[in-house]
């Protein structure tokens, strides 16, 4: 066979640093060649990502295609995506063309077989918390990938769930896959543990949390219940409250109203900042805090509750349909419109030790199941059920 591969998420040069759908892609690509040397590649990249950044792709089954025509998007929004992109996919003849994101979009006029990995549905879920635009846009885009896709691989079966019921894809069409686990979170990089901590300033015990600080992560209210916590354990009259609240990631819409939310709950000195975190400083930035916490309103999958769990840190998660299908039992649970839930599953978790451990147990045990060359064999098998 001969199989395409948008890969334009990883490396983006709009989008920056791989995360979410770019991270996913570049994982599968990864593996599959891993896995594969019978069927040719051709992978699709934007022709602005520098040549080193794409020689780990390099394989004698590998063809790496660039789309040439980046340059005249902002001229030919329409057109751009119609007309060009389809004369460069229908060119290298493929036997099936995999958009490993929804907002990848395949042009309409691409006549061959193709797959389409849906990895969420935040714009029908929690359409309150993306921008109008960009909701709107989404949902537009959603329809019409789901209609043009031979096949769809959904990221979890609440995510299966949701596709049957906002844009009536039936079970068949449908095929869940999860996305495996990074082998380097199981690991222990050289990193000088001091160093990074002094990097992001931090000195005391840390709660963290790690995803893109944005309203569907429901930071607000996680701020609300740190304070709660701090407020609770002053008023308890025991010793000087020891902790801070580590928010790891990307700032996203919105993120700035956090500081003054921060500000007006006397929180200013407790919570830390890193910004995007580098790859080899997650693991220790996991394995040396007290505990990760997850208070998400929404999420399709939930691979940052995997990647506590493989590094031995216990996890406190939403009560979310997608983060109790993949977390198994393996993460403490709460109600995330609940501050004062959000606020005691963390006060417990401080107090005892034991509990914690039992947590930090079932989750790195749980994190073993998910295994990216599992993941790579299935979505092979959905790629050869569209062999002509």
């Amino acid at each position: 066979m001969r199989i395409g591969i948008d890969a334009r998420t990883i490396l983006s040069p709009e989008k920056g640093d791989a995360i979410g759908a770019g991270h996913y892609t570049y994982q599968l690509i990864r593996h599959l060649l891993e896995i594969d040397q019978k069927n040719e590649y051709v992978l699709f990249f934007d022709f602005r990502v520098r040549e080193k950044d794409i020689k780990k792709f390099s394989k004698p089954n590998v063809k790496i295609k660039f789309y040439p025509f980046s340059d005249y998007k902002k001229y030919l929004p329409g057109m751009y995506n119609e007309i060009l992109g389809t004369a460069t996919l229908q060119r290298e003849k493929l036997d099936v063309l995999h958009s490993t994101s929804y907002t990848s979009r395949i042009p309409a006029g691409y006549k061959g077989k193709t797959v389409v990995t849906f990895n969420d549905m935040i714009m029908y879920n929690v359409p309150q918390y993306l921008p109008q635009v960009k909701r709107l846009r989404e949902k537009a885009v959603a329809k019409l990938m789901a209609k043009k896709a031979d096949r769809i691989i959904a990221s979890s079966d609440s995510l299966k769930r949701e596709l049957k019921k906002y844009l009536d894809i039936s079970e068949e069409k449908t095929e869940v896959v999860y996305s495996g686990l990074d082998k380097r979170f199981f690991e222990n990089p050289d990193v000088n543990k001091d160093r990074m901590l002094a990097k992001y300033g931090i000195d005391k015990k840390y709660i963290l949390f790690l995803g893109t600080l944005e309203p569907s992560k429901n930071i607000t209210r996680l701020l609300q219940a740190f304070a709660k916590l701090k407020n609770d354990h002053k008023s308890g009259g025991g010793k000087k409250f020891e902790y801070q609240l580590v928010l790891a990631g990307k700032k996203g819409w919105l993120a700035n109203e956090y500081f003054q939310i921060i500000k007006d709950l006397g929180l200013s000195k407790d919570i830390v900042f890193t910004g995007y975190v580098i790859g080899d400083e997650l693991v220790p930035l996991f394995k040396n805090s007290e505990f990760f916490i997850m208070p998400s309103l929404y999420e399709g999958f939930g691979m940052t509750v995997l990647e506590a769990f493989a590094t031995n840190t216990p996890a406190i998660v939403s009560d979310i349909p997608s983060l109790m299908e993949i977390s198994k039992g393996g993460a403490l649970p709460v109600n995330p419109l609940s501050v004062d839930e959000i606020s005691q599953a963390m006060k417990k978790f401080i107090e005892d030790e034991n509990f914690r451990n039992e947590y930090r147990e079932k989750g790195f045990a749980i994190a073993q199941k998910f295994d990216w060359n599992e993941t790579a064999k299935k979505t092979l098998e959905i790629y050869e059920s569209l062999k002509a």
